[in-house]
């Protein structure tokens, strides 16, 4: 039924239960498994932070670099969590995009026929996911789409 599920994550409570779904789901059709994770763009100032701020200190590389290392934490716990479960996974780490936009085009480049995603994930600066990025990737891909809660 499906041979590749992508599962979109962020670390949250509900991207971990669309991941335990996914991986149940996975093994009993033996589908294969890749796990994204998105970082959004990072605003970058005008003129440099800085240059506005008065300051040689600049926080933008080491927020991505902050965001890079989160990323690959979550991914590899995620991995774990596959292994765990008998589901061989790839992992996949998009930075510098959209979330919605990096979900499907990564599940267009892997060949993914299902996507599963929670129904929405943390806020703030550390957000990784939003619900209404749930919202966009069912309404721009025409990939199925599994929504957990």
């Amino acid at each position: 039924m499906y041979a590749h599920i992508l599962v979109a994550t962020d670390g949250s409570e509900l991207a971990s239960r669309a991941l335990d779904h996914a991986l149940g789901l996975a093994k009993a059709l033996g589908s294969a498994v890749t796990i994204v994770t998105v970082t959004e763009p990072t605003a970058v100032l005008g003129g440099g932070y800085a240059t506005v701020a008065g300051t040689a200190f600049d926080p933008i590389p080491e927020l991505i670099e902050a965001q890079e290392t989160g990323a690959k934490e979550l991914l590899a716990k995620a991995e774990t969590a596959a292994s765990a479960a008998g589901v061989a996974a790839k992992t996949v780490y998009v930075n510098d995009s959209f979330p919605a936009d990096g979900i499907i085009s990564t599940a267009n480049s892997v060949g993914a026929d299902l996507i599963v995603m929670g129904s929405h994930g943390r806020r703030g600066l550390g957000r990784l996911l939003l619900g209404s990025q749930t919202n966009n990737v069912l309404a721009h891909t025409a990939i199925p789409v599994l929504v957990t809660r």
